[in-house]
């Protein structure tokens, strides 16, 4: 198969039909074989009822419910588990990513041979609430991630090979760092496609404004966390905890000398109390990063969802 498409949505059903014919014409004009991924977040709406008409007219549809709301990374999840293309492109429901974009990034993957292609919505028809935090959060995201040529961590129009999505885990809130995610698996070609972005035809923007800009510089930290010290947690906090307990251990000492020498009495000296701080913190840093280590080396299990329906 030529193509996946991943399509995380959550009450779309104005969208729906319309994406779909969009995307079928597209593929049927370049002779691709394809299958669509709709994964239907918890949706409240006709959505489900809709994916499953599609599908009882095409055999190029493909379901997911969700028993309840997860978030677009549980979604982008899933729909990687059956995605079977050797290009997988993901993409919103509401029609502002142009399907049109598609051939030239399965182009961009199976010819320059890149590992993941990232959109750029360089002209947007968002409000100000949304693009002002985007351009703050992709400035920070560049830094961090040390991926300098993307200016659109954001954007759901993305394409993969098929090895990427297949080896990479996606959770929690962490599909806005795909490329850095890619990367960190040592899937490092990497390259950015400006695409044309629409406004919103149906409905209204899920996004939350300044809300999830908070949760996205938090959940960038994390990854760095993760990316850096998510194997050897005990690199960080054994480090921490050493520093800190040496540091109250030579305090603690110094006052002793100053008793023994009759200088002074030890808890008189707010340095006392002070160094006695510094090695219980210490202790308890460095029995974080030991815990750490062991939690991470038997817990390899992060992505378990409800599931309703499979078509």
């Amino acid at each position: 198969m030529d193509i996946s498409v991943v399509i995380p949505l959550y009450n779309e059903e104005e969208s729906i039909p319309e994406l779909y014919a969009w995307i079928e014409r597209v593929m049927n004009e370049h002779n691709f074989s394809y299958e669509v991924i709709f994964i239907s977040d918890g949706s409240t709406d006709r959505s489900w009822d809709i994916i499953t008409e599609l599908k009882e007219k095409s055999a190029h549809v493909k379901g997911i419910k969700f028993r309840r709301n997860y978030g677009k990374s549980p979604a982008l999840y899933c729909g990687f588990e059956e995605a079977e293309g050797d290009v997988v492109i993901t993409m919103d429901a509401d029609l502002q990513d142009s399907p049109d974009e598609i051939p030239e990034l399965y182009r961009m993957i199976t010819e320059e041979r890149y590992d993941v292609v990232s959109g750029y919505k360089q002209k947007r028809y968002d409000p100000l609430s949304k693009t002002l935090p985007t351009k703050l959060f992709n400035a920070t995201a560049r830094a961090v991630s040390g991926i300098k040529n993307l200016h659109d961590f954001n954007c759901g129009l993305k394409a993969y090979r098929h090895d990427v999505v297949k080896n990479i885990e996606v959770y929690g809130e962490m599909h806005r760092y795909m490329p850095y995610l890619a990367k960190n698996a040592g899937f490092d070609k990497i390259a950015e496609k400006v695409v044309h972005h629409q406004a919103r035809k149906y409905g209204e923007s899920k996004f939350m404004g300044w809300n999830r800009f908070v949760n996205g510089y938090l959940d960038l930290l994390t990854l760095w966390f993760l990316s850096t010290f998510g194997k050897k947690p005990m690199h960080v906090f054994g480090f921490l905890g050493t520093i800190m307990f040496l540091i109250g251990f030579c305090a603690a000492f110094i006052l002793g000398v100053g008793k023994v020498l009759g200088m002074l009495y030890i808890t008189d000296s707010a340095f006392f109390y002070l160094s006695l701080t510094m090695m219980m913190m210490g202790t308890q840093f460095f029995l974080a990063g030991f815990l750490g280590d062991l939690i991470s080396r038997t817990s390899n299990v992060r992505n378990e969802y409800q599931i309703e329906k499979k078509i």
